[in-house]
């Protein structure tokens, strides 16, 4: 086995880990099943790749979403490392030349979704992979209790018996010790080390700020502040609104959510990571698994529903170890916005029934038919068929999902179709009759198989790689065809899929647990009620309130939150300068430990508002000797 410094070195080009990092991977290489909590940007993904990379064979690693996946492996091809992905919206011809890639292709990571996890496909080939390691990730979605519940992760455990004994290696930054235990639990995770690497995080200051003037406040802290930013809103129209007004103030900005197309998402996307535009304005769906360090603050329009969901979402800010800002924008009427969606959100019992039963009249399924089927479902044309709020609708349907009677995938990009409408004896006098298509015909032909029984899931861009054409033109070619009506072309679509895991069942078969029901109510609303009482607790450090929800206690005040700057006067200068000081030499260690130099520019950037007392302070440092300077670059004497 490689030595796991080595392999940092080698790769990543980092002289040491970060805090709790080596702990956790000779925890993974020992053979233990390790359960890792780590705060957003604290280098989960080298907790299970150092260890991968160690060990002959490949990692199988099952993440919630595309865009995260994507980003892992892009930044893994560019260091060196081959790995695939596989899930929704890829052909069949994909995803069997990715499985045989697991397989045979000497690749080192294999990351899927969990639904991919069911399907005859996977189960059928993930028994000829060497894995080496199972990996979940954003392992709080497996548990019912968590705040993120994903009934597809359940399917983990039953990978976990096709597979044989594996060492399992799960990784969340929000899980308190209920849904941690749970994790454990629902993953069958034998002898597990459960190993919090700490909550704290002491370059990230959390503001929160009463005001009813929230679009001025965010004008405020877009000139006040450097560099990019997130701004995070509840709704896809006022992701909208909020870009307009920012840039009527001339501030580059532009909105993002899950109702835009895959590609004008990407566009967006890699435009903010690039500083092409400053401020996006986005709904929770933009963010997870992004690796953009150098984020200065993250605004928090609207008041998250969960310290979980605002505490990973917070975390976006400052992973470059530079001072950043979390600001919170609130007023009374957030508190009765969130008591009103946990209302909203648990519909009756009776209600959640009758939604059940409207969703297979409404796909045309008769009773004890539709398992395993795949049906394009629009939730505003099914609620506006039966004259229902959409709201009420939308939540019922989720939480018979919760139950595991079908899956509710987003808006996807569903791969095109074909299917030839002539035998091959007409579409040989076609390809005689028409010279300029016939290559193209036989292209086809050679790149898929049943086209002429049935219709045949293909991908533009693939077969315009192979036939050295553009995926317009071969767009276009295909649809000539279907208007010569040889074959049918079904081009790309984009709608949410339901997919039903069970037969329809009798109304007096379908049950809803009141037990469960009461209990997943309960768990919300103190869910709700601890996010009111961390935003009017004015009292006690943001980040002590912070780590001891997640069941961590610290004895230290972070000393750069609301509640501490208020509280300074209090506590004296010396405090302050101690604190200052201890920031300064943790920054340049922490630059020094992944290859690089602390700057004075840093140091500047570190301080934020405070930035004339910290360079202060940090001439006294080098005047005391505790800090050497070379030019620019500061070292610890």
């Amino acid at each position: 086995m490689r030595d796991i410094k080595e392999i940092l070195s080698s790769y990543w080009g980092y002289g040491g880990f970060r805090p709790n990092q080596e702990e956790i991977i000779r925890s993974v290489i020992s053979g233990h099943d390790t359960l890792a909590l780590m705060p957003t940007g604290g280098g989960k993904s080298l907790c299970f790749q150092i260890p991968a990379l160690a060990s002959d064979g490949i990692c199988l690693v099952v993440s919630p979403l595309i865009a995260l996946m994507k980003d892992q492996i892009q930044n893994l091809n560019a260091h060196g490392i081959k790995a695939l992905a596989i899930y929704s919206g890829m052909s069949y011809q994909q995803i069997d030349a990715a499985l045989d890639n697991a397989i045979y292709g000497d690749y080192k990571f294999l990351y899927v979704s969990p639904e991919r996890l069911s399907t005859p496909l996977f189960r059928g080939r993930v028994i000829k992979m060497n894995i080496n390691y199972l990996v979940v990730d954003e392992a709080h979605c497996i548990s019912q209790w968590g705040y993120d519940f994903r009934p597809a992760y359940l399917q983990i455990a039953e990978i976990k018996k096709l597979i044989g004994k594996i060492t399992t290696i799960a990784l969340t930054a929000t899980a308190t010790k209920e849904v941690a235990s749970d994790i454990v639990d629902k993953l069958a995770m034998h002898d597990a080390n459960i190993i919090y690497t700490g909550f704290e995080r002491s370059n990230l200051s959390y503001v929160l700020r009463e005001t009813d003037d929230k679009l001025g406040n965010i004008l405020k802290i877009c000139d006040r502040l450097q560099g990019t930013g997130i701004v995070y809103v509840k709704t896809r129209k006022k992701t909208e609104e909020i870009a307009r007004f920012l840039k009527s103030y001339n501030i580059s900005a532009d909105f993002y959510h899950a109702g835009m197309s895959k590609d004008n998402r990407s566009l967006k996307q890699n435009g903010w990571k690039r500083g092409e535009i400053r401020v996006i304005v986005a709904t929770n769906a933009f963010g997870m698994g992004i690796d953009k360090p150098d984020v200065r603050f993250v605004i928090h329009y609207d008041m998250p529903d969960s310290i979980e969901a605002y505490f990973q979402e917070a975390g976006r800010a400052g992973r470059d170890g530079l001072r950043s800002y979390a600001t919170l924008l609130w007023n009374s009427s957030d508190f009765k916005r969130l008591r009103q969606i946990h209302s909203i959100n648990f519909p009756s019992i009776d209600y959640i029934k009758e939604i059940y039963q409207k969703v297979y009249i409404y796909l045309q399924i008769p009773y004890e038919g539709g398992k395993d089927s795949v049906n394009k479902f629009n939730l505003t044309e099914f609620a506006k068929h039966f004259s229902l709020n959409v709201v009420s609708a939308y939540y019922a349907i989720k939480y018979i999902q919760q139950e595991g009677y079908w899956e509710i995938t987003d808006e996807l990009d569903n791969p095109s179709r074909i299917v030839f409408t002539v035998n091959r004896d007409e579409l040989y006098m076609v390809q005689l009759n028409n010279v300029q298509l016939d290559s193209f015909i036989k292209s086809i032909l050679r790149l898929y198989t049943g086209l002429f029984s049935k219709l045949t899931l293909i991908d533009e861009d693939y077969i315009a790689k192979m036939t050295t054409d553009s995926p317009s033109g071969v767009s276009q070619k295909l649809i000539v065809l279907s208007k010569m009506h040889i074959i049918k072309y079904i081009p790309k679509i984009r709608t949410p899929l339901i997919i039903m895991n069970n037969e329809r069942l009798l109304e007096s078969n379908f049950y809803i647990s009141p037990k469960r029901y009461e209990e997943r109510k309960d768990i919300m609303k103190k869910r709700i009620e601890s996010m009111i009482e961390f935003v009017k607790n004015d009292e006690v450090c943001r980040s002590r309130q912070l780590t001891a929800y997640f069941g961590v206690d610290t004895n230290r005040d972070c000393g750069i939150c609301d509640v501490c700057l208020s509280r300074q006067d209090i506590f004296g200068k010396e405090a302050y300068r101690k604190k200052v000081f201890d920031a300064i030499m943790e920054l340049i260690e922490m630059k020094r430990q992944n290859g690089d130099t602390a700057l004075i520019r840093d140091i500047e950037i570190l301080g934020g508002d405070n930035s004339k007392k910290y360079l202060e302070i940090l001439r006294k440092m080098i005047d005391s000797e505790q800090i050497m300077i070379k030019g620019d670059e500061l070292f610890i004497h």
